[in-house]
């Protein structure tokens, strides 16, 4: 086990890669019971978004955060989406593309990539996210 600094709690090397492919599939398909399946109980999700830095701790309340950020869509496709590993932590990266009436007229693309960490159990205990927000496509217009 690694321990990490005072306040970043423990984590083990990188989540089970079937628990990693789990949770992108629960994106998918927005079944975000699937993506909360793939998270530890206590999960902590640290995403620089737009708005800036935000914080949510709780396989519930991170899952929760993703059906927030995309569910109730008009239409939603997992466009690509790529696993990987950098220096132990799981590298996860997916481009969606949405409609969805909350976001305005036409089609959106979204991109997000997160490092994970495990925890004891080999569920993704920590995510550490940057997201380019909802960005309009070209012929929105």
């Amino acid at each position: 086990m690694t321990t990490t600094p005072a306040g970043r709690g423990t984590a083990t090397a990188a989540p089970r890669p079937a628990l990693a492919a789990a949770f992108l599939q629960g994106l998918a398909d927005q079944d975000f019971a699937t993506l909360g399946g793939a998270l530890a109980a206590d999960a902590r999700l640290r995403a620089l978004v737009p708005r800036g830095l935000r914080e949510w701790t709780g396989g519930e309340a991170v899952a929760g955060q993703f059906a927030r950020w995309f569910g109730d869509t008009e239409d939603f496709e997992l466009v690509e989406a790529t696993l990987g590993d950098v220096g132990g932590r799981l590298q996860l990266r997916w481009r969606l593309r949405l409609r969805a009436e909350r976001l305005g007229a036409g089609w959106f693309t979204v991109e997000q990539q997160a490092y994970a960490d495990a925890g004891e159990d080999g569920r993704i205990a920590r995510l550490d996210l940057v997201c380019t927000g909802y960005r309009p496509e070209a012929d929105n217009g």
